[in-house]
């Protein structure tokens, strides 16, 4: 990994996924010495994890590490627990999917913000995303800004008033236009997993994350470099 003077630190949570990579190369073209974070939590989609060290180096990290949480030892979502990923889903289906994972965010957040103290990083970036998403919670703007206040009483850093600061530079984009983000800052999307429910090195195409994914690339004019078992629809 790449080491730097005298820029800003952060986190970057970096699960390997299309949003978490072009969320590092914003963090990269702010000037912020980044340091990313995976989490291997026992989720289905775990070949996610295979591009992280990747797209870490490719993109200029400082650092990355992984940890590891076994939350399947909670289960409660079709990504840890033996629940059948949901396909082709309504474009207008207005309930939480299956595929949610209760507290991800939440716990993920938290951890990075432990991270951040111990490195004197003051900002967390995450790749949370409130336009082209499945409807989860904890990707809500109202819930980074409330994690905000609550890291700041958490914490000795905040305690003394340097609070960390969680970053969303995509949460108001679009799917096509956080690819065309990441195309301009260099994201070589190949190295890139988004599928829930991947046959090997094949893509599902039914999943919300791939027919968002598909649909986004598609919309954006940027071809998608992804391998699908069968054509997503809507793509």
């Amino acid at each position: 990994m790449s080491t730097e003077v005298d820029k800003p630190r952060c986190v970057v949570l970096l699960s390997g996924g299309l949003d978490s990579a072009v969320c590092l190369a914003a963090a990269r073209a702010d000037g912020r010495e980044a340091h990313a974070l995976s989490f291997d939590y026992g989720q289905r989609h775990r070949h996610e994890l295979t591009g992280a060290e990747r797209i870490a180096r490719a993109l200029g990290a400082a650092s990355w590490r992984t940890l590891s949480l076994d939350l399947r030892a909670i289960g409660g979502s079709a990504l840890t627990a033996d629940i059948e990923v949901p396909k082709d889903r309504p474009d207008n289906a207005s309930e939480i999917p299956v595929t949610y994972v209760p507290a991800r965010n939440l716990v993920f957040l938290s951890l990075a913000a432990g991270l951040a103290e111990v490195l004197d990083a003051r900002e967390v970036y995450i790749g949370v995303n409130a336009v082209d998403y499945s409807g989860y919670p904890d990707c809500r703007p109202e819930f980074i800004e409330s994690f905000e206040r609550t890291v700041a009483l958490a914490t000795r850093a905040g305690a003394h008033g340097a609070g960390v600061r969680v970053r969303c530079p995509l949460g108001s984009l679009s799917k096509a236009r956080i690819i065309e983000l990441g195309a301009s800052l260099g994201v070589d999307f190949a190295l890139t997993h988004s599928c829930y429910d991947p046959s090997g090195d094949l893509a599902c195409g039914g999943c919300d994350s791939c027919r968002i994914r598909a649909r986004g690339f598609a919309e954006a004019g940027v071809p998608d470099p992804t391998r699908y078992a069968g054509r997503p629809r809507g793509a």
